[in-house]
């Protein structure tokens, strides 16, 4: 049984994180979901939840949310402690699941006493990178373990809103992206945007501003709008401030990676350093930003698929990677830039995206830049091109988007 609170939300399983926690329950290990807010971090611990009910006896689980009226007193670690103590079932498998974690001070000394004591499983969401790995690695080291949680990827776009895939279910998915909420909003673009703002201003505002305790409100927002308007362009903070500069927003380079970082930490951008195909030197001027969700990134400058298409796709391939479980870097070979670098296990993939490979010039450039790789891992160019996909041109792979978005590579 669960402590208290009975939920009764409906929703879809995503089983590409289910799969990958199922493994960990039971374990002497703290199971961390973490995720831009908004994400469906806290669906996919009902789903968890529901299979713990099902599959163990005499599970009794205890759920924890301050956002709810009964959890509000749970400010500090004490208070988290004694909730928990006060609600172990003996004879029971206690097992404890706590939502946006960070919002309860210093939890981590919660956790630790608890996690010693060996008297339940458990498993948090949270919404802030620093706030969470600062704190877990300096108290819980070796101790817990996390998952990346995602925007719905293309292939769970289409199976939360029951579309075929198709050119039109894509141009949808990298108009609107993939919050999960939308199931409940509709795909209908006026709805969802304004949704989606919504959604942005709590980010920025909760997320970024107040948690960070920003105070140029104004220059976070021509930050943001600048990354929305260079999303996948290589540049740096000093890039940046150049730029900014020239509009007569004198900032410094540190204050702009003073403004970015906070944009990190919350899971609304992702940074992807340079690496150096040959020696794996990991560049440490020149990045390219992507966003966690097309959707936000659409509200906040406008979208133009004729003449975005190309840097949504890269947006949609970027964080397809991520969701496969790859570590993420730009490839540099001398002159030459390799689009994504995906790292697993040992193991590399190389990627090229193109929108059209109509033309010969494009397609010596993005087969090309490839074929100049000699070590035999993978190699994709994933295009909108219908012409040719599915075939190997000297072992590099040429595949559709749409494919490859619904591959687990």
């Amino acid at each position: 049984m669960i402590d208290k609170i009975r939920f009764t939300r409906e929703y879809i399983d995503r089983p590409i994180y289910t799969e990958r926690i199922k493994p960990f329950i039971g374990k002497d290990i703290i199971k961390i979901l973490v995720g831009q807010r908004r994400i469906g971090k806290s669906y996919i611990m009902y789903q968890l939840m529901d299979y713990i009910e099902k599959t163990i006896p005499n599970a009794h689980l205890i759920y924890i949310n301050r956002e709810l009226k009964p959890h509000e007193f749970i400010r500090t670690d004490d208070d988290l402690y004694q909730y928990v103590h006060t609600n172990l079932q003996q004879n029971c498998k206690n097992f404890l699941f706590i939502d946006e974690v960070q919002e309860i001070q210093r939890f981590e000394y919660a956790l630790r006493s608890l996690l010693a004591e060996g008297v339940c499983d458990i498993t948090c969401t949270g919404s802030n990178a620093s706030m969470l790995s600062g704190e877990l690695a300096t108290h819980l080291s070796g101790r817990y373990i996390e998952f990346p949680i995602h925007s719905l990827g293309y292939a769970e776009f289409l199976r939360f809103f029951t579309l075929e895939d198709s050119n039109q279910s894509l141009y949808k998915y990298l108009t609107i992206g993939g919050m999960p909420y939308l199931k409940v909003i509709g795909t209908e673009e006026v709805h969802a945007f304004e949704y989606l703002r919504n959604v942005y201003s709590t980010i920025l505002l909760k997320d970024v501003v107040a948690r960070e305790n920003i105070r140029n409100v104004s220059f976070l927002n021509d930050l943001v709008e600048y990354l929305a308007d260079n999303l996948g362009n290589m540049f740096s903070a000093s890039n940046i401030a150049k730029y900014l500069k020239s509009q007569r927003s004198t900032v410094s380079t540190q204050t702009v990676i003073n403004y970015i970082t906070p944009l990190l930490n919350a899971f609304f951008i992702h940074k992807v350093n340079r690496m150096d195909i040959n020696g794996l030197k990991i560049f440490e001027i020149g990045e390219k930003y992507y966003f966690e969700d097309l959707g936000l990134r659409n509200v906040i400058r406008g979208y133009n698929l004729g003449k975005e298409i190309q840097k949504l796709l890269e947006n949609a391939v970027y964080l397809h990677l991520l969701r496969c479980g790859y570590d993420v870097k730009v490839g540099q070979q001398g002159n030459y830039e390799i689009d994504f670098i995906g790292s697993k296990n040992g193991n590399r993939i190389y990627i090229q995206v193109a929108y059209q490979l109509m033309d010969e010039k494009t397609r010596e450039r993005e087969f090309g830049n490839l074929m100049n790789i000699t070590d035999h891992y993978p190699k994709y160019v994933v295009s909108m091109d219908e012409f040719n996909a599915g075939t190997n041109e000297k072992g590099i792979q040429q595949i559709h988007i749409r494919e490859f978005l619904m591959t687990a590579l």
